[in-house]
């Protein structure tokens, strides 16, 4: 089970942190874990992956200002620097191991 949180309302270039928080397994026993968003009349999107032996991709939208990382405490996390308003959207995390598990979503607006 996963469970996002950290979204919430911010203005242009600044930063939050997204958290997902994963229970009944060890993160680090994931293929793959991911953010993903999705923004109004808009189909979802990946923004980042990270990966069991840690590599790491980003959208080309996201790339110098987001990073992606898995902790000890078995959380995901999703550094967001320099937010611009054309990042606000939800925000889903998702783990796969051979079928994919989503958290809810939290919200991230971004205002001008």
């Amino acid at each position: 089970q996963l469970q996002a949180s950290g979204g919430g309302l911010v203005q242009a270039g600044g930063s939050l942190r997204l958290s997902c928080a994963a229970s009944g397994g060890s993160i680090f026993s994931m293929k793959t874990m991911s953010w993903y968003r999705q923004a109004p009349g808009k189909q979802r999107e990946l923004v980042a992956t990270i990966s069991a032996n840690r590599i790491i991709t980003y959208a080309e939208s996201v790339k110098g200002r987001f990073t992606i990382s898995r902790n000890t405490n078995n959380t995901m996390t999703l550094q967001m620097n320099s937010l611009k308003p054309e990042d606000t959207a939800v925000y889903y995390c998702m783990a796969n191991k051979g079928r994919s598990y989503w958290g809810q979503g939290t919200q991230v607006t971004v205002s001008s």
